[in-house]
């Protein structure tokens, strides 16, 4: 059954010969899908207007996530025209999501010591908690906010817990964190520009403060992540300060993101897949699968990038060296070559091989935590109020890398 609200590829658009990621047409930014199938069938290796290519079939993603050598994930030189001499470009150029080995390496072993599915495990009674108060909260409200009021609270929460950020300093995070990441659109104003490096400096004029203080006073590197960054490893490899306080930045913001989007779609298409919201109801056990389905069918994060390192080929299309590549996660997780009617929400679809997490070296760290955080939000909140209801349109993000919600304003609902 479907809904006013569903997005699905079923109205394909004649797709336009100057189509372009930096140009969208308004209607993308609320059901990208109708073009993602059209470039897939007709277009999956797209030159765009600057040069850069678009792909949209699962095979292509998989081609370029594994072979980390010819598409590059280093962004120096694409960067740098784009935000110049700015704490931004020194942010996206420093951060673990946009660099190769020896960083990438250095740093994602650092992180990764802290966000194995074991150390997850003493995180998930803090989350129960976390979770529940948040409903509680929720439940007094005559109106309540999907968003605002609940899947964006829990990421702020659980990652300042991992940093040990104070309670009372994470209110700006979330603003923080929209700013810095909504500069990696395709394309943003002068605007915006100077209000995301406003952000960073911001933020990491809070984060030196915060690190010179675990310096005098470090916590337990187990559980927290600030602490273990700070240290290093125990063969002494360490990170700079601009490696440490940026990728500080990094995980406060990915962690936000991904988790917020995931919890607020995944919410949301199962009131426009009443059928599937029912089945959950009624199988909770199937909550590990319908997780895995959300992160397919509205994946967090809809967009990576490459540059190619050498000349070579995708597809039947030739791309020389120095090509920049936009990897379309969120067509990828769309194509019928891997995903049988991939239109259709199907919470115990198995095999379930998305690309929400990426794949290859850059296989997204915070992938068991995000994971955990969605299926504890989502099943304690369907276990308590089965009936909740929209009271408003929901209001979309308006991007076209990072797909979520901004508001979801609704009716809980025993």
């Amino acid at each position: 059954m479907t809904t006013a609200y569903q997005h699905t590829a079923t109205a394909c658009p004649v797709l336009p010969d100057d189509f372009d990621l930096r140009h969208l047409p308004d209607d993308f930014y609320h059901n990208p899908y109708p073009y993602y199938h059209a470039l897939r069938e007709h277009s999956p290796v797209r030159k765009m207007p600057d040069g850069s290519y678009l792909l949209t079939r699962y095979a292509d993603l998989m081609q370029v996530y594994k072979d980390a050598k010819t598409f590059s994930s280093d962004k120096k030189l694409e960067f740098k025209p784009r935000y110049g001499d700015s704490l931004l470009y020194e942010h996206h150029t420093t951060s673990l999501v946009f660099n190769d080995p020896p960083l990438h390496t250095r740093v994602r072993r650092l992180i990764m010591g802290g966000l194995t599915p074991a150390a997850m495990a003493n995180t998930e009674t803090g989350l129960i908690q976390l979770v529940d108060s948040l409903l509680d909260q929720m439940a007094g409200k005559p109106g309540a906010d999907l968003i605002s009021d609940f899947a964006s609270a829990i990421p702020v929460e659980i990652i300042g817990n991992l940093l040990a950020v104070p309670h009372d300093e994470r209110e700006p995070l979330r603003a923080w964190s929209l700013a810095i990441l909504g500069a990696l659109e395709p394309a943003i104003t002068p605007e915006f520009f100077a209000h995301a490096n406003q952000c960073v400096t911001e933020f990491l004029d809070y984060l030196k403060a915060l690190v010179a203080d675990r310096r005098l006073h470090p916590g337990d590197p187990k559980a927290d992540m600030l602490t273990r960054l700070i240290e290093g490893e125990a063969d002494g490899e360490k990170l700079t300060e601009t490696e440490l306080l940026q990728n500080c930045v990094f995980l406060l913001n990915a962690g936000h993101e991904t988790t917020t989007n995931l919890i607020g779609n995944g919410l949301v298409a199962l009131l426009e897949w009443p059928e599937q919201k029912a089945r959950l109801i009624a199988q909770p056990e199937l909550i590990s699968t319908a997780i895995e389905e959300f992160l397919r069918f509205e994946s967090s994060n809809q967009l990576g990038n490459r540059i190619t390192t050498v000349d070579t080929r995708i597809g039947d299309v030739d791309i020389a060296a120095g090509s920049r590549i936009s990897l379309c996660i969120g067509a990828g997780n769309r194509d019928p070559q891997q995903f049988p009617e991939p239109d259709r929400l199907d919470i115990s679809r198995n095999p379930n091989r998305h690309l929400a997490f990426a794949s290859g070296i850059h296989q997204c760290a915070g992938m068991f935590l995000a994971r955990l955080e969605g299926r504890v939000a989502i099943s304690r909140l369907l276990a308590r109020f089965p009936d909740y209801q929209l009271t408003a349109t929901p209001v979309r993000g308006g991007r076209a890398r990072f797909r979520g919600f901004l508001s979801v304003p609704c009716k809980l609902q025993k």
